[in-house]
């Protein structure tokens, strides 16, 4: 029974709730520990059995996987950034962390289309306060574009599962809306009513997503939250979006219309890349810079999908490193922001000097998610290129170049003028340890796994991308 994968977290975030503060901090860390050790085991459970609405499949375990290893490397945080960080109301924030990831699990876990939707919805609901939390006329306006905005998207999301059902035609009373039995009758579905259910989910769940021209929740949720919930929203809850428009991509696939969802796939991330670059070159907020970064990647991610073969192996390797990069790059914007004051760029200067171990793990972050090596995006980036080019869309390829040297080129100048720019000022903070640790263990892993993926963690992105016809031979 995996369904405690989700449900632990949620009834600790409850409990959170009504305890002292110093009781959410214990729940947090429990919870944490307890759901990574959950996600651990089901990978040495051969075929765990399905639920009538849950399932475990290697999409869900690798999202599962990351989401709660991000958890864990952000509690340790969080630990440390409550006791100088300025919190109203901490048990509140505990609560809705918790909350969170168990939203986040029940998403992942989830076979059944309806379900998957509600918990989608969920993340929204449980996720709100936490970019309130600072209750600035800021956080007030990002709070109501974020629940506005994805619930009409969600809403959409929900026409378009209605768009599948209809699809099933008469046939369809003894199919159940499970993705798992609805990719297994997708070929003798309505393609007319798949492509216009596909449509719907993928402008709905693309909202959440973070893809342009949808995305424009995502830069003021992702800059008023406080720098955990940033990472956790960046690192994770964009990542479980993306499972509802990898699931239905891999409909069409079955149903031989995956030409169709991939060339949409395509244009909605070209599009998100090419939004990001002409935003981060005149950005002045670093956490902002962050959020269209974090715009950028799930372009890049929607890409390589469309593309499949090779790009779709390179698409799941990018969602890993991406999770773990992003959100070490979060959790360093939250020490800066301890340390300066302030989310201006302007306005910071010479961390190098006064912030060097944060220094290192900032501009390491950015190296990165940039695309450097020995970093893993540095791989995932080139497969999809190499992969583009072996199913001829040269025009892709080339495209998705030119947006990468844009957006290194317009970020490249923000984090110079942060890290060696002229400052005089003190630091609010200094640096501690335990602020400083899961950043550099969340890089240390992107690099560890681009050198050597285990044997295990291999499998499930093959078995992943193995339903849209990726894999590294394709």
């Amino acid at each position: 029974m995996f369904e405690q994968i989700y449900l632990f977290p949620i009834v600790l975030g409850l409990m959170a709730f009504m305890l002292p503060p110093i009781a959410g901090r214990f729940l947090m860390a429990l919870s944490g520990t307890f759901h990574l050790g959950l996600v651990v085991d089901t990978l040495f459970i051969e075929s765990p059995p399905p639920s009538d609405f849950f399932r475990i499949t290697p999409e869900s375990q690798l999202v599962l996987l990351v989401t709660a290893f991000l958890f864990l490397a952000i509690t340790v945080y969080t630990l440390s950034y409550l006791d100088h960080a300025e919190m109203a109301n901490e048990s509140v924030f505990s609560g809705c962390m918790l909350l969170f990831l168990g939203t986040m699990s029940m998403a992942a876990l989830a076979d059944h289309i309806i379900v998957f939707w509600i918990a989608i919805e969920a993340t929204t609901l449980v996720s709100a306060p936490l970019i309130f939390f600072n209750k600035s006329k800021e956080a007030l306006e990002a709070t109501w574009k974020y629940i506005m905005i994805c619930s009409v998207g969600i809403a959409l999301a929900l026409l378009g599962a209605f768009f599948i059902i209809l699809a099933m035609g008469q046939g369809g009373e003894n199919i159940t809306l499970t993705f798992t039995e609805l990719i297994r009758s997708a070929p003798s579905m309505n393609p007319v009513w798949l492509k216009g259910g596909f449509i719907f989910l993928l402008i709905g769940f693309g909202t959440k997503m973070g893809l342009a021209p949808m995305h424009t929740w995502l830069p003021d949720a992702h800059s008023e939250a406080p720098s955990p919930a940033s990472a956790l929203l960046s690192g994770a809850l964009l990542n479980c979006a993306f499972l509802g428009v990898f699931k239905a991509h891999s409909i069409l696939y079955a149903a031989g219309l995956d030409s169709f969802s991939g060339n949409l796939l395509i244009v909605f991330g070209l599009l998100s890349m090419l939004v990001a670059a002409v935003f981060i070159i005149q950005q002045s907020d670093y956490k902002r810079l962050l959020a269209y970064s974090s715009i950028e990647n799930m372009g890049i991610i929607a890409i390589g999908v469309g593309i499949g073969g090779l790009a779709a192996f390179g698409a799941m390797i990018h969602l890993i490193h991406h999770a773990l990069i992003k959100s070490s790059l979060f959790l360093s914007s939250g020490n800066i922001l301890l340390g300066y004051g302030t989310k201006k760029i302007k306005d910071t200067g010479n961390m190098a000097r006064f912030m060097p171990k944060t220094f290192v793990a900032f501009t390491g972050g950015f190296a990165g998610i940039s695309g450097f090596p020995p970093f893993g995006l540095f791989l995932s980036e080139l497969l999809i290129i190499l992969g583009a080019f072996k199913q001829g869309a040269y025009t892709v390829a080339i495209l998705f170049i030119l947006c990468l040297i844009l957006i290194f080129a317009g970020a490249s100048k923000s984090v110079i003028r942060m890290s060696f720019g002229s400052w005089e000022g003190e630091l609010h903070t200094g640096e501690t340890l335990m602020r400083l640790i899961p950043s550099y263990v969340l890089l240390a892993s992107s690099v560890a796994l681009c050198i050597w993926i285990p044997e295990r963690l291999h499998q499930l992105i093959v078995n992943a991308v193995a339903m849209i016809g990726g894999g590294i031979h394709g």
